[in-house]
């Protein structure tokens, strides 16, 4: 468009015109812009709407950059920030996107879409060679991002959700900006530009466009007078409540939010977005990084120019605004040393109440522990029964098993063990979360779901026949038909607190009962003695099994079940009618141990049962390698038990003969191990060789890596206990900066084992960028980090590929003081092998998150450097170690 010719008038009208005459040019060009922007029709559902039973509903969690891509003029803002092919910048995603999907969410079962933060924010930090896209970097809490739409885009999206029943959760951050500026400080100073050293390079702005968050430089004396900032360093002991709450978490600008005007102008963006665009819910991000009371006033403060959310809330209707925290952190088994952190941001000490619920971190990482680890059932029993002694509401208590924080289930996990995630938190009390991909089979966390997103491959991912999809459609339907799974909370009855295998629970409400029964074990479990607290002869009648039927079942005359589980099976049953029930069968005895612990490898049961009954005696509920042995004329049997494998002293064993016949088990027997080690192999390794293959490789510049050689090995020593393996692994350093659950970080380690005689296994290793020294092939495959700990064999690996899960993964111990990590590999992890002798091993070190580190010729704050990006990814590594 050409712009009309300008009559002769004096400079300064001439510019005046030129200026009016650009900017209706700018209108007029947005507008065309805007008509073309987005091809879905105008949403005609309410802006406004009440809140709903929240018990009811089920989240549908979308990371919008990687969801979809409405609108393509929107991607590219001109700050180099955009490139789908890159997981640092943004890929696309949209508001227009989101909305054009909605009928694939709804489909699916879900009733309410929570998305990333969609405020305006920093798109690129040069400093840390990463980018904005996921929505935590805001430097304007009150305009909508550019690459995700508009405000009419976001308010359309409201009321396409709307008109569908469906609800808007808005992620929201309340602790922190981008990063506009560094702290190097190591403690305090009354010169507040002693350590301050402006971002070098932060696009599209050199610091927070909104005002107070402007006045973020204490060079200027209103700056520091204002304080809208802790002039702090990180965090670097999570500890420390104090750098907790004020230190910068991973160099993001810590607001400080004892201030009164941080929280006034924190109150008026975000309840904005109630008003405005007709949120329903939020999500509060690093919720631990602020402190507790700060929610009070965020939620209920009585000031009319800055009203709390939940008055804002109620004045539009919403008359039970949810707002939910993260405390993110997970949990050893049987310690609830996070769930009591989680509990002080719902309930204060006085009980006044803060956030109406918090995230359920610590459930998290106990499904992820027993379902895709195989640790024994009962850590995740012990989780369910702590419900009832939490703070708030466990029936608005969202619950999720993987998210944009976390790998992804499918990372360490199988599939079957997804499945049994999925029913666990959709037939227990609380909001389940399912993270967009999922139901996919997702394996990379941010993976785009559209073909023009990165990790995509090149398809959209919308496929509402995936198999992941089909069936969450099954368990959302169940839950949704039968209200005591959302409203009732479980009883826990059994567990196995030796191994994988059963965990059952009852769900009742007013109205009903529900038997929930799962199998963790990949193998058939025992699951006798189930005292279900129901009267004799009450039938069970099947709702759902995750494969097959559950069949009915009937409760016997001691008010018990006795039932065979299948592999990683998940059933659920209502409590129907009562009928008549036969008298009792007889159950074999088994005679009382010896001893409570047992030193021996070997060791003899006997008891009674019926003359010529065929027996199972089961140890730890593993049918599959239970010893059968056969009643003699006079009703007395006995069975030999290699005791040889088991590998945990403080580990508690039950065992039980089975009469699977009769359907009846004897009274079970209790017993412990004194596994004796003996050393098999040792393998010393020089200090100072983590450089990787050519000694020229680079740590990361980030501070962070700086002073310390995490992956630098030392010693690797091994230990058999019959074919058990422990493994102790001596480090050059340990270092747990960013606080991970394991109690280490900065280091990946991967153990890789040939089996002798088997012709089979891979040379690849995956991901790794490199292959078995030697000619070697291996067989099984430990990654193991911070964060996680995944278990695999060989089938189906490649380069590319990490293999078949399997569980239960090898136990992991970490003992700082010493600087090892020790792994105990229980019989059978290497297949049925009569003998560790011949196994082979390899060991190697680097970094993971979410994938093995990146590599690149240059360091880069969390990039190695030193080598092509396609160079092995292995810093140090062992020599080939060979059991004798």
């Amino acid at each position: 468009m050409a712009l009309p010719r300008l009559p002769q008038m004096s400079s300064l009208l001439r510019q005046l015109q030129r200026v009016l005459l650009l900017a209706l040019l700018g209108l007029l060009l947005a507008g065309g812009r805007a008509a073309a922007r987005c091809s879905e029709p105008a949403a005609h559902g309410p802006l406004h709407v009440a809140s709903p039973d929240w018990r009811e509903q089920v989240i549908y969690f979308a990371l919008t950059d990687r969801f979809d891509d409405g609108d393509a003029s929107n991607n590219d803002q001109g700050s180099g920030e955009y490139d789908p092919t890159d997981p640092a910048r943004y890929s696309g995603g949209d508001l227009c996107g989101l909305r054009r999907r909605l009928d694939y969410i709804a489909g699916l079962g879900a009733t309410a879409l929570w998305i990333t933060p969609p405020v305006a924010q920093q798109w690129w930090d040069g400093s840390h060679r990463y980018g904005g896209y996921h929505g935590y970097w805001a430097e304007d809490f009150r305009r909508v991002d550019a690459h995700l739409g508009t405000l009419r885009d976001y308010r359309e999206l409201a009321r396409a959700l709307h008109s569908r029943g469906m609800y808007l959760v808005q992620d929201v951050v309340v602790n922190h900006v981008g990063n506009f500026f560094d702290w190097s400080g190591t403690g305090p100073t009354d010169d507040a530009t002693a350590h301050y050293r402006a971002n070098p390079d932060s696009r599209p702005h050199a610091r927070p466009t909104q005002w107070p968050f402007s006045l973020n430089d204490p060079r200027r004396a209103r700056d520091r007078r204002a304080a809208i900032y802790h002039w702090t360093s990180d965090i670097t002991d999570f500890t420390d409540v104090v750098q907790e709450r004020s230190g910068q978490l991973a160099g993001l600008d810590d607001l400080n939010t004892e201030n009164p005007r941080v929280r006034r102008a924190l109150r008026r963006s975000y309840g904005d977005w109630i008003r405005r665009v007709g949120v329903d819910a939020f999500r509060i991000d690093t919720a631990f990084y602020v402190p507790p009371d700060f929610f009070a006033d965020f939620l209920r403060a009585d000031e009319r120019a800055a009203p709390g959310i939940l008055r804002v809330a109620a004045a539009t209707g919403r008359r039970d605004f949810l707002a939910f925290g993260e405390g993110f952190g997970v949990e050893r088994p049987y310690d609830n040393s996070v769930s009591r952190r989680i509990d002080a941001y719902v309930r204060d000490a006085d009980g006044a109440p803060l956030l109406p619920a918090m995230l359920d971190f610590p459930l998290y990482g106990s499904t992820l522990d027993v379902f895709a680890r195989g640790h024994p059932s009962a850590e995740l029993g012990q989780r369910l029964r702590a419900l009832r002694a939490r703070a708030g509401d466990p029936q608005r208590t969202p619950r999720f098993v993987d998210n944009h924080d976390v790998d992804r289930f499918l990372a360490g996990g199988s599939e079957a063990g997804l499945k049994q995630a999925l029913l666990l938190i959709l037939s227990l009390p609380g909001i389940p979360v399912i993270y967009y991909g999922t139901e996919q089979g997702y394996t990379v966390q941010r993976a785009a779901m559209f073909a023009g997103g990165v990790g995509a491959g090149g398809r959209d991912h919308f496929d509402t026949q995936a198999p992941l999809y089909r069936y969450l459609q099954r368990v959302i339907a169940l839950r949704r038909t039968h209200p005591v799974l959302s409203h009732g909370l479980p009883e826990v009855l059994a567990d196995n607190g030796a191994a994988p295998g059963a965990l059952a629970y009852l769900q009742r409400d007013a109205a009903a009962r529900a038997l929930v029964v799962f199998n963790s074990a990949d193998t058939p479990s025992l699951l006798d003695h189930l005292a279900t607290g129901l009267a004799p002869g009450t039938r069970l009648h099947g709702l759902f099994a995750i494969d097959g039927d559950a069949p009915e079942r009937v409760v016997d005359a001691q008010g018990e079940l006795h039932l065979v589980l299948p592999p990683r099976s998940g059933l659920v049953w209502e409590v129907a009618d009562t009928i008549a029930v036969p008298a009792a069968t007889a159950a074999p005895t088994l005679e009382a141990l010896p001893a409570a612990t047992l030193a021996s490898s070997v060791w003899i049961a006997r008891g009674t049962a019926s003359p010529g009954a065929h027996l199972a005696v089961v140890r730890d509920g593993d049918i599959a390698h239970a010893v059968t042995t056969v009643a003699d004329a006079r009703g007395r049997w006995q069975a030999t038990l290699d005791l040889g494998g088991l590998v945990d002293a403080d580990v508690a064993h039950r065992l039980v003969a089975w009469d699977g016949e009769r359907g009846v088990a004897s009274a079970p027997q209790s017993f412990r191990v004194a596994p004796q080690w003996r050393e098999l192999a040792r393998s010393d390794d020089p200090p100072g060789d983590d450089h990787g293959p050519d000694r020229g490789y680079r740590y990361p510049t980030d501070a962070s890596w700086q002073g310390a050689h995490p992956l630098d090995l030392r010693a690797v020593r091994v230990l058999g206990s019959g074919t058990a393996l422990r493994l102790e692994v001596e480090l050059q350093d340990m270092v747990a900066t960013w606080n991970p659950p394991n109690g280490f970080d900065h280091l990946a380690l991967t153990v890789f084992v040939a089996v002798p005689g088997r012709d089979d296994g891979v040379r690849a290793l995956p991901l790794q960028q490199a292959e078995m020294p030697a000619g070697l092939r291996w067989h099984y495959r430990l990654r193991v980090d911070g964060w996680n700990t995944a278990w695999f064999g060989s089938q189906g690996a490649d380069a590319a590929h990490e293999g078949r899960a399997l569980s239960p993964a090898p136990l992991l111990r970490v003992e700082r003081d010493a600087k090892r990590l020790v792994l105990l590999f229980p019989a059978g992890s290497f297949g049925e092998l009569a003998t560790l002798s011949g196994l082979r091993l390899y060991l190697t070190t680097w970094d993971y998150d979410g994938a093995y580190r990146a590599l690149a010729p240059q360091p880069a704050p969390h990039t190695f450097g030193g080598a092509a990006t396609d160079a092995p990814k292995v810093m140090d590594d062992s020599a080939v170690i060979m059991l004798p």
